[in-house]
């Protein structure tokens, strides 16, 4: 088993990721630079936090148009797994592979605290470890992380089970006071129709250790393995 953390200029929370992955979950992870091309090998995919190309355009939007980024469409095609955190979120948004976006902070202003969320679904390669409903505590830290969409999609991925989480008080409330940036409906996290690849807001690399206050985040980490050795075994 094999995972690759993909570096633009810019990020700055691939080496948390790769450090978590390969010390904490004991998984072979490699950095991998945007320039170069997508191994094929690779059983999953880590598009990290940062600010890549410094946010031009829009957040996500140049990282998005790099050839890597096209190696890892092909590869969330072939049903293999990719997650894109805080920014690697936005670049997923901006290559198509789920819908909506991650926008401006109703409130524009930088956000970087706790928070809760509430776990909507466990039917995905991302949170199976989860318990419906749980409230974890997973930290923030963007100004483009509002998550908007037209209704009707919303309404699809409500029908789908497709979202994955809201944010919510410490009780698992999902009210307007816990939305710390104005998401359509709390929501924080969400998964592409064929539910491999998650968008998610909230750093789970930054709370995947005691000494870091939380490890509430480490199990989308373990879950993402446990699918990949699941499928293997078949």
């Amino acid at each position: 088993m094999k995972f690759a953390v993909i570096q633009f200029g810019g990020s700055n929370c691939d080496r948390d990721a790769e450090y978590v992955l390969s010390e904490i979950c004991g998984v072979d992870t490699d950095l991998v630079w945007f320039k170069s091309r997508l191994d094929p090998s690779y059983d999953a995919v880590i598009i990290p936090g940062g600010f890549s190309y410094g946010d031009y355009l829009r957040a996500g939007a140049i990282a998005a148009r790099t050839p890597v980024m096209a190696d890892i469409v092909r590869h969330a095609e072939k049903g293999k797994l990719v997650l894109g955190i805080c920014n690697g979120a936005q670049i997923l948004d901006e290559s198509g592979l789920i819908p909506g976006m991650f926008t401006i902070n109703a409130y524009p202003k930088f956000i970087c605290r706790p928070v809760h969320l509430r776990v909507e679904t466990t039917d995905s390669p991302f949170t199976s470890l989860y318990r419906k409903g749980e409230v974890v505590g997973i930290p923030i830290a963007h100004k483009e992380g509002r998550y908007v969409a037209p209704e009707q999609i919303c309404r699809d991925l409500e029908r789908d089970d497709r979202i994955t989480f809201r944010f919510c008080t410490p009780d698992g409330e999902v009210t307007p006071e816990s939305n710390p940036n104005g998401s359509a409906g709390n929501i924080t996290g969400i998964l592409s129709g064929k539910r491999n690849v998650m968008a998610m807001m909230p750093h789970p690399e930054r709370a995947s250790e005691e000494i870091l206050g939380s490890k509430d985040g480490e199990k989308i980490f373990l879950s993402m393995i446990r699918h990949i050795e699941r499928n293997e075994a078949k």
